[in-house]
């Protein structure tokens, strides 16, 4: 909302040194966030004043229209001659007044003006338009003011042409602030001055009806007010200082029928719409949609309906779309002199939903949504009426149609201490007495004491006013957020991390170590992730939660899995050139129950749930596991003056997963296993005894090429909570002693998987072996086909003593025996 400070000076009697940024920071100190200040016209430099046009020479010999103006503007020139201005514009003549700049003058924007020759002639200054003035967009011509506009005064004053705009930006609670009135009654509660109110008029007596109307349905619409004009001249033009207002606010003029119901929206905050009387047929009623409705609005769009739709309806069908957009067929037009003015109050939810459903917002419907005072329609439309009679020579007709549905007023019950228990500060009744006033409130309640219960009734225009809660933040912010000590909270002894935090802290540094990226992506999924996932349609990953007011309408979805969003931030890295990735993630996913019920219970807000109401909301509630997952693409290793590099492979994925499970304190089994969306011949499934935990391996090249990720990239996916409870790591003892290693190459079938090989070896090879490790494998005619070799180093060493040869042999052939049992493990060479 833009507020020219002058707009809200009719309203407010600030002081007179109030500048734009004194009254931002005061309403900012009342809870109101005003952006920025805009000093309008702030560079502009006379003289700049109104002069009279009295002679025009056509200059033909150029290939545009020239003309060489002589412009009387009395005194302001020093001597009282006639300035000579060269001009291109045509749209003036002889005898009409205009804006005139004299040498010396500087335009908005810097534009130096001065006295210089041109075409053939010299020219003593410029005849000027709204656009070069700063008032508007208007570039068809020079601005003609009216003819009985004083010549030689200064225009800067008559035209407010210096003025200050707030720029405000208008919270959802607040619809009030979407008007001057509202802003102005900030102003002076602020200011402590008084406070007019410009929806304060006498209205005239009813005198029967103005065109019909009802209302169809009182959920849609609870008041419809009409009142009628005839005889409106279609030329009238808008005055200066309206046109001045609204470019100010942000508002193109259009017409005068349109700029007064946008001048009235803008200082009143209630939208009004006007019908060209001769294209309404029979009686307007206020109605839901019916199926198959179409209604074509203003901007050229036919759209089709909703049942929830509210719509503004005559015999004819729809001609508007309430609060948001009228209707095409009944628009006023150049040649509209009978109009019907409609002000009414709609439903705001509905009203918003309509807006959204058909991507249609407009200003009318941005105020509806926010809350509308119920109580202006008769006042704001009879102001309406009357400016169009007094600036467009139309005939108000006597009476006024007023539909209205009974609404009960609503009331709060508070006691007056209730801000001084939310705030920790002592206010006072009256204290709270009198900003609930203020704001517009009517209390009754006992005269004194500070634990009475109060009877507050809200203003119409404040329909966010519904607890005491919100009764206590309006004292509370009047009175000022800065009188509110800073008490710092005392922490509670003996708190600090839980010991699953800290063991998520250690996997994020862990993997952020071992070279990994943490990614944080958003918890938001869509239906055709799990076919780009190629997720078997019985995957209970396809079993999903619904926002029910997503984000955004392509990811209306939980994530049941970490992988998609870290997917689409290695297509956006890689998109971006950087074709070497390790990115991690950790974070909750959602898993819904299958017997659990579609909605969860809706708890009241003035009492503790039951114990059958948490059951129920728990049951509700999916499973949140935390899951840890990375994705791999390129080079793991670069390449350089070095030496080559290594791109990342599947084995880099479970060596990701190891590296989690250290943190935890377990080691994990590596089986080969199919599981979308991995490789079926490069997947392992991770599992810590007897319990899976997760997945690692190469991608599916069908989803790579789904996500537009680089072929052959890698991921892992694990549970944390699989892993169990994590356990106290303790430095070993490191012994002095010398090691002791010993070689064995094994041959074995080329499905026995080398873990299982490396398990037999450990279990075999008793306490003395300290480590192992897998340096080789080979394939070929040497061992036969369907075989393979693994070579493997063993480490051997004692903690008391230096081990013997045959001590060491001893362990060496356990280690070979066991794997001889376990695998069918042959020496090779034996």
């Amino acid at each position: 909302m833009r507020a020219p400070l002058s707009w809200v000076r009719e309203y407010a009697e600030l002081p007179a040194g109030v500048t734009g940024r004194a009254l931002a920071a005061e309403l900012i100190a009342a809870g109101l966030e005003v952006e920025t200040v805009e000093q309008a016209g702030a560079d502009i430099t006379g003289p700049l004043v109104v002069g009279e046009v009295l002679a025009i020479e056509e200059l033909t010999e150029f290939k545009k229209p020239i003309r060489y103006c002589q412009v009387n503007v009395g005194k302001a020139n020093g001597t009282g001659e006639p300035q000579n201005i060269i001009c291109g514009a045509t749209n003036f003549a002889v005898g009409d007044h205009v804006v005139v700049i004299l040498p010396g003058g500087v335009l908005p924007g810097g534009f130096e003006i001065g006295a210089r020759k041109t075409y053939g002639r010299v020219s003593e200054g410029m005849i000027c338009s709204v656009t070069e003035l700063g008032i508007g967009d208007d570039h068809s011509g020079i601005l003609v003011l009216p003819p009985d506009t004083p010549v030689g005064v200064d225009a800067i004053e008559l035209l407010g042409l210096r003025d200050d705009v707030l720029d405000i930006a208008v919270t959802p609670d607040r619809g009030y602030a979407l008007s001057i009135r509202g802003i102005a009654r900030e102003a002076a509660t602020a200011y402590g001055v008084p406070f007019k109110d410009p929806a304060q008029v006498d209205l005239p007596p009813k005198n029967g009806e103005s065109y019909p109307a009802s209302i169809g349905d009182p959920t849609a619409c609870d008041r419809f007010v009409l009142r009628e004009v005839r005889g409106f001249d279609p030329d009238a033009q808008t005055p200066m200082w309206m046109r001045v207002r609204l470019h100010r606010a942000g508002m193109r003029p259009v017409s005068l029928a349109v700029d007064i119901t946008n001048y009235l929206m803008l200082e009143l905050g209630q939208p009004l719409h006007a019908f060209d009387r001769g294209k309404l047929t029979g009686p307007i009623v206020v109605r839901r949609a019916a199926p198959g409705e179409k209604l074509e609005t203003l901007d050229h769009v036919r759209r089709t309906l909703d049942p929830e739709d509210i719509l503004i309806t005559d015999e004819s069908g729809p001609i508007s779309m309430a609060g948001t957009m009228g209707g095409l067929a009944t628009e006023i037009d150049e040649r509209s002199s009978d109009m019907v003015i409609e002000a009414a109050h709609f439903d705001d939810i509905g009203t918003a939903r309509m807006s959204r459903r058909h991507r249609l917002h407009s200003e009318a419907s941005y105020r509806f949504e926010r809350g509308v005072d119920r109580e202006l329609p008769l006042y704001a439309s009879y102001r309406a009426v009357r400016m169009l009679a007094e600036l467009g020579g139309a005939e108000v007709m006597p009476g006024v149609t007023h539909a209205e549905a009974p609404v009960e007023p609503v009331t709060v019950t508070i006691t007056a201490d209730h801000p001084d228990r939310v705030a920790g500060v002592t206010y006072g009744r009256d204290t709270v007495v009198k900003r609930l006033e203020q704001v517009g409130c009517t209390v009754e309640g006992p005269a004194s004491g500070t634990a009475d219960v109060l009877t507050v009734t809200p203003p119409s225009w404040r329909p966010d006013l519904t607890d005491p809660n919100d009764l206590a933040e309006e004292v509370i912010r009047l009175e000022g957020y800065e009188d509110i000590p800073a008490r710092p909270p005392h922490p509670v002894k003996g708190k600090g991390l839980t010991v699953r935090q800290r063991m998520r802290r250690r996997v994020g540094r862990a993997l952020a170590g071992a070279g990994y990226v943490e990614a944080l992506a958003f918890p938001f999924v869509a239906e055709k992730d799990w076919d780009a996932l190629h997720l078997p349609s019985d995957d209970p990953r396809r079993r999903t939660l619904r926002l029910a007011n997503p984000m955004s309408e392509e990811e209306p979805l939980l994530r049941t899995t970490l992988l998609p969003g870290l997917l689409r931030v290695l297509a956006l890295n890689v998109g971006r050139g950087h074709g070497d990735v390790a990115l991690f993630e950790m974070g909750v996913v959602f898993r819904p129950h299958p017997d659990a019920p579609k909605r969860a219970p809706r708890l009241a807000v003035d009492r503790g749930p039951t114990a059958d109401e948490l059951a129920a909301l728990q049951a509700a509630l999916p499973d949140q596991p935390h899951r840890v997952a990375v994705v791999l693409s390129g080079d793991r290793e670069p390449s350089g003056w070095w030496g080559g590099g290594r791109p990342a492979l599947w084995a880099d994925a479970i060596e990701a997963a190891r590296t989690v499970a250290r943190e935890v304190g377990v080691e994990l089994t590596v089986k080969a296993d199919q599981h979308a969306p991995w490789h079926p011949g490069r997947c392992a499934a991770l599992y810590v005894g007897d319990t899976l935990v997760g997945h690692a391996g190469e991608l599916h090249p069908r989803v790579t090429k789904a996500y537009g990720v680089p072929a052959r990239s890698c991921a892992m996916e694990l549970e944390l909570r699989r892993l169990g409870d994590p356990v106290t790591v303790r430095a070993p003892h490191v012994s002095s002693y010398p090691v002791a290693t010993q070689d064995v190459a094994l041959i074995v079938d080329d499905s026995v998987p080398a873990a299982e090989v490396e398990a037999a070896l450990r279990e075999g090879a008793g306490e003395l072996l300290e480590a192992i490790r897998l340096f080789d494998v080979y394939t070929g005619e040497q061992v036969g086909e369907g075989r393979k070799s693994l070579a493997y180093a063993l480490r051997f060493r004692a903690p008391d003593r230096t081990l013997t040869a045959e001590e060491t042999s001893r362990a060496r052939d356990g280690a070979v025996a066991s794997a001889a049992e376990r695998t069918g493990a042959v020496l090779r060479g034996v």
